[in-house]
């Protein structure tokens, strides 16, 4: 029994010294008990460990953070060559984004996929880490498998939700050893219960602020933000402006062409839009063909060369479409907004809206910033200059 002291662990001493225990524990040794309940409170161990990790995953609060715990997490386990995220960040979409790590730190990957869907009813039906080979066999798709293959994927752990396939975490071989254990790949599939679950909750909430369409914020988080914005103003000496658009003669679209090329020039326009605003600047999709771009901090010459650029970008954009569409144009209004001037939010895009209508009345594809020094709002968009996007950021 001594022998038994001397490896048990804290909780097992605890037991091991009661005195029925004590007194019949050649017995229990003899048929096995001992043993088993040392086999149980080591498993106990583990799963309190798993908890741990799990813990510290599940409670971050971003996916970036996500997945470098994660990372942090796997390697401290066995160390592998790389491990890779691709997600769905609009889960109606096939877009994917993709972020690898080595040796604990980001780096570039030499995969180029587009989507993730040929694994969608696979992992449905088998919702496990598997070893990528197997995947690859029972797929039955060279097609799909083949970048994976060469990039020398052995594991493959889906992130599933209701909505179905999120992502996939792909893991490459060991650094160090040959293959992974049984043990290993339990592990993987336990953790991956955290991790599948804290993405999925970062997901829906991010889908619960997004236009379904257009993947752009919608209405109800915009107002959040410019009332939060109109807040900090009236207490900063700091500008913010917003943006409103409007796609000139949208209901030509809709009449001529059918209501789903109406929807696409929609899609590429807040593709235009999300390509031609700066990080922290939030676009969203008002209602219908009108669109707004809250600009925090930002001046009125900043705002108008904003949307100038935005005004060109839809000017220069092609939208695919089975019979050539008309070129699409779009009319913006600017109002720029600070502690001198009235903040309240529905005079904030009431303005903005005034300035939208000279666009509108002096000919459209055209920007106007209100000039709260006239009783008319200036049209300044032939003196203003196109500024590229990277000299803004």
């Amino acid at each position: 029994m001594e022998e038994y002291l001397n490896d048990a662990k804290t909780d097992d001493i605890n037991f091991l010294e009661r005195p029925i225990i004590k007194e019949y524990f050649e017995l229990l040794t003899d048929i096995g008990v001992i043993d088993y309940i040392k086999s149980l409170n080591h498993e106990i161990r583990d799963f309190k460990s798993l908890l741990v990790r799990g813990l510290e995953i599940f409670n971050r609060d971003s996916i970036d953070d996500i997945m470098s715990a994660t990372v942090h997490q796997i390697s401290d386990q066995f160390l592998p060559s790389f491990i890779a995220f691709l997600w769905k960040p609009i889960q109606n979409r096939e877009d994917i984004t993709i972020k690898a790590y080595k040796n604990y730190k980001p780096a570039d990957i030499d995969l180029h996929v587009d989507c993730i869907t040929p694994f969608e009813a696979f992992f449905k039906k088998y919702p496990k880490p598997i070893n990528f080979e197997l995947l690859a066999f029972q797929l039955g798709n060279d097609e799909a498998v083949k970048p994976y293959l060469e990039l020398n994927t052995e594991i493959a752990v889906p992130i599933l939700g209701p909505f179905g396939l999120y992502g996939i975490i792909l893991i490459g071989p060991k650094t160090f050893k040959e293959g992974y254990s049984r043990e290993e790949l339990f592990f993987l599939q336990q953790l991956m219960c955290f991790v599948s679950q804290a993405i999925k909750n970062l997901l829906h909430y991010d889908h619960s602020l997004r236009d379904v369409k257009t993947g752009l914020y919608n209405h109800g988080f915009f107002i959040t933000r410019l009332n939060e914005e109109a807040y900090r103003t009236r207490r900063s000496t700091h500008p913010s402006s917003i943006i409103v658009i409007d796609v000139d003669k949208f209901k030509d679209f809709n009449d001529s062409y059918g209501h789903l090329a109406g929807d696409k020039v929609l899609e590429m326009l807040a593709h235009v839009i999300k390509q031609n605003v700066r990080e922290d600047d939030i676009p969203s999709r008002f209602g219908g063909e009108e669109f707004t771009v809250l600009l925090p901090n930002t001046d009125d010459k900043t705002a108008l060369n904003i949307a100038e650029r935005l005004r060109l970008g839809a000017a220069e954009m092609k939208v695919p479409w089975s019979d050539p569409l008309p070129q699409v144009t779009i009319s913006v209004g600017i109002y720029t907004f600070d502690h001198k001037t009235p903040t309240d939010v529905s005079n904030i895009i009431r303005r903005a809206d005034e300035a939208l209508y000279i666009s509108k009345k002096k000919g459209r594809n055209r920007c106007t910033t209100w000039d709260p020094t006239k009783k008319e709002t200036a049209d300044k968009t032939q003196s203003q200059p196109y500024i590229p996007i990277v000299e803004m950021l």
